[in-house]
């Protein structure tokens, strides 16, 4: 099998007990024992349940990895990646981070001795330059949220390599559709399977897939240690959105590509941030290592204020104003005051989250509606500016 699409497809089992074509649902706590310590693979449901191997195993092998650990949140698929440090170490992190990322590193691991230095790694540079003896994890997210920032993963994987560090690739908006770390030089990915991997807004899950097995070991001890498992039905929601990624995908790319370049063309709008225009920093790099530019845009206002990112996002139609992202619906959210909440204002509007950036998740809907709705929410706030300024 040749085709990326088909060996995802033909990689779900069907059940040898029965022929089902849908993985079964095991939803059951624990397993008989013929004797203690005998069983048939099983025996408690944190420790390993079928319905969730069938995932992890459907997921190593979509990212070409060695193996894979479902959890309960992607924010527990990081905390486990975080748990394989000691403290001492240092993480090297990405400056445009997920504001739960940030949280977590800034708010729980720092406390233990974890230190977190964040840099721009669009610059392959600046990643060497701040590598030190005690750097144990690089950890970017490419396209990053909610700029979409674009890193080497390639580059920045030997860089690791020479360094003794792991390289931790947050994966989660471009989808192993688009984006293949592991075969670039990562040792981890991981994923919010809430998004694209689910696709359906209907589940919460996390995944961490390694390249070497030794490393998936280890994560699979912290997994059955620390207990944040995925639910036997939410494994079976996520193994059926998997079957339908490639073809969300693709349309969620051709969608996101022309609501890009409408907003590029509006005089309301000062910076579209979308990987897939030419002029997008490292769209050359995008291009390389992936297959496509994924299904997030954002973009700030040339009014650029929180005032006016309120009045745009609370005046949508088919765009639903929400936290998350990867749905088949559209979503868009005001990341100042929602995803990355929890990240200082200055450190936020240093990575390029300004106070009227506003993030798209484009869903599967024809795109002129999505154009248009977005057109008549422009015309709104335009409206009220002309009433305010007829008032004074």
């Amino acid at each position: 099998m040749n085709g990326i699409t088909t060996q995802l497809i033909h990689s779900i089992p069907t059940d040898p007990l029965t022929g089902a074509v849908s993985v079964p649902i095991y939803q059951t706590s624990t397993f008989v024992q013929d004797a203690p310590g005998i069983n048939k693979g099983y025996d408690y449901s944190r420790t390993g349940n079928p319905t969730r191997a069938a995932l992890e195993n459907l997921i190593a092998v979509v990212e070409k990895g060695n193996s894979a650990a479902a959890f309960a949140s992607g924010l527990a698929a990081i905390d486990a990646v975080i748990k394989l440090l000691e403290t001492g170490d240092e993480i090297l992190a990405v400056d445009d981070i997920y504001g739960g990322a940030f949280r977590l590193f800034t708010h729980v691991y720092q406390k233990f001795g974890i230190k977190v230095n964040y840099v721009d790694t669009t610059v392959t540079e600046n990643v060497l330059n701040a590598i030190t003896p005690k750097t144990k994890l690089i950890w970017i997210e490419t396209p990053t949220n909610p700029t979409l920032k674009i890193s080497d993963i390639e580059a920045i994987g030997k860089i690791a390599k020479a360094s003794g560090c792991l390289l931790c690739v947050d994966n989660t908006f471009a989808s192993p559709a688009l984006q293949l770390p592991l075969t670039l030089g990562a040792n981890i990915v991981v994923h919010s399977a809430t998004k694209y991997l689910g696709g359906h807004s209907d589940l919460i899950a996390g995944l961490v897939i390694t390249k070497e097995k030794e490393l998936g070991d280890k994560i699979k001890f912290i997994q059955n240690a620390s207990g944040a498992v995925l639910s036997s039905f939410d494994s079976w929601l996520v193994i059926r959105g998997i079957e339908t990624l490639h073809l969300r995908v693709k349309q969620h790319c051709i969608n996101a590509q022309a609501v890009a370049g409408f907003l590029q063309s509006h005089p309301a709008v000062n910076k579209v941030y979308y990987p897939g225009l030419p002029g997008h920093t490292n769209h050359d790099i995008a291009a390389k290592q992936a297959n496509g530019f994924g299904g997030v845009v954002s973009f700030t206002l040339k009014d650029d204020t929180v005032d006016a990112a309120n009045a745009f996002v609370t005046s949508t139609h088919l765009f639903k104003l929400a936290e998350s992202l990867g749905g088949v619906k559209s979503l868009l959210c005001h990341p100042a005051q929602m995803t990355h909440k929890s990240i200082p204002a200055e450190i936020r509007k240093a990575a390029g989250v300004a106070d009227s950036l506003i993030r798209l998740s484009v869903g599967l809907e024809d795109a002129t509606d999505l154009i248009d709705d977005l057109s008549q929410s422009f015309a709104k706030i335009k409206a009220r500016e002309e009433r305010t300024k007829a008032l004074v």
